[in-house]
């Protein structure tokens, strides 16, 4: 599955849990465990409660994501 596959859904950090995962309050009203993506990783972007984010969610499983842009 490519990136331009991956539905992108503008949300809010809830919580912090354990692993480098987030709960993630999606503007729809859903709720997502999701993980920081490789660039905000790879330059050490901080995610912390409250920050809004953007997160890519599979069509196929539309529970979990990747957090791809904080702000």
């Amino acid at each position: 599955m490519s990136k331009d596959d991956l539905l992108q859904i503008p949300g809010r950090v809830t919580e912090l849990l354990a692993g480098g995962h987030f709960r993630i309050a999606g503007d729809n009203g859903r709720q997502f465990v999701a993980r920081i993506s490789g660039r905000l990783r790879r330059f050490h972007i901080k995610v912390i409660p409250g920050d809004h984010v953007t997160i890519a969610v599979s069509p196929y499983d539309p529970t979990h994501g990747l957090i791809v842009h904080r702000g």
